[in-house]
This record gives structure tokens, sequence and C-alpha cells, in this order.
């Protein structure tokens, strides 16, 4: 077993990229909602609930194939999974949202759950968007995300609509989250 450990500097403690890399794996988890059980049972219990928790403490290495399953399980692009700084020792840098704060009254919440069952040119282009978002926010909850009018404006522009008018589309779409 010892081979699967990883040594960041022969003393037997694990390196400081296998931490950041396994805090990455549990933030993205965490971020799903799912417990190491649920994610060793939506495998098929591939990822065993134990190893798991040994990648995310960083006691253990994880392959690169495992890595790209586990991204594919978990609906986020593999280099979500990796840190930033790619093995530099330090921790990563926080990754989030733009700095500006977007206002009340122009925010909008679609619900990514109705999307993902949506077709069409218009679905794909507005989950190529809404992706893009998601990966610049680490948001992966994967239910609903909220975009700022700025953002409805840029998606509406894409498909020949104003902002309102995109709005209304999402409606009739019925993608626009009703808690």
């Amino acid at each position: 077993m010892s081979e699967h450990l990883i040594d960041g500097d022969g003393d037997g403690e694990p390196s400081g990229y296998a931490a950041e890399v396994g805090a990455r794996l549990r933030t993205v988890r965490r971020q799903k909602r799912l417990s190491l059980q649920a994610v060793e049972a939506a495998s098929a219990h591939e990822f065993k609930a134990s190893v798991l928790g040994a990648y995310e403490r960083g006691e253990r290495a994880i392959s690169v194939p495992r890595l790209q399953r586990l991204a594919r399980l978990y609906e986020v692009p593999v280099d979500q999974l990796l840190p930033e700084n790619l093995g530099q020792g330090a921790a990563a840098p926080a990754r989030g949202a733009a700095g500006s704060a977007a206002r009340g009254s122009d925010k909008v919440r679609i619900d990514l759950t109705k999307l993902k069952d949506t077709t069409g040119p218009e679905a794909a282009a507005l989950q190529r968007f809404l992706a893009t978002i998601q990966v610049e926010r680490q948001d992966f909850n994967g239910q609903v995300l909220t975009v700022r009018g700025d953002d409805m404006r840029v998606i509406g522009a894409t498909l020949g609509l104003g902002q309102v008018e995109m709005i209304e589309r999402l409606a009739e779409l019925g993608l626009l989250f009703r808690p």
C-alpha cells in the first residue's frame, strides 16, 4: 500500500500538492452536496469512500485516468479538480466570482437541472455560457445558477435578444428557478 502514499519530502508526510488536490476534490464534492458514501454508490463502488477520503486528505495519489472519471462523475472540467499553482507547494489562491457586486434587481436564477433536459441550439449556447460562469466562480452545485443582468445582456445578444427578451425566453423554456 505504501506505493500509493504521497511522500512529499521523504518523511512520510503528504506533499503540499497532494493536499491541494485533495482540498479541491473535497470542495467540489461538497458543492455537489455529496457524501463520500454517495460518491461510492454513484460510481458503482469504483471510488470507495475510504479511498476518496484518503485522496481528499492528500494521503493517497490519484491517477490521471481516475481523476478524469471522478471529474465526469462530478460533472466538472478535470482542471477544476487541480490547484492553480500546479505543485509549487503554496496554498492555491482563491478562485471565485468576479469582484464586482451585482445589483439585486438584475439577478436571474436559472434552474440548471431543467436546462440539462432542454435541447436545441438555444439550450446548447446557454449551457456553454453558464458552464463558463460556473468555472469562473468555482460553483459546481449543478442545481441553480444566479447570473447578473450584464450576463443576461450578453446571453441575449448571442441569441439576438435584448436582456428583457432573454429573461422572457428563459421563462418560456421553464428555466427560471422557482423555489
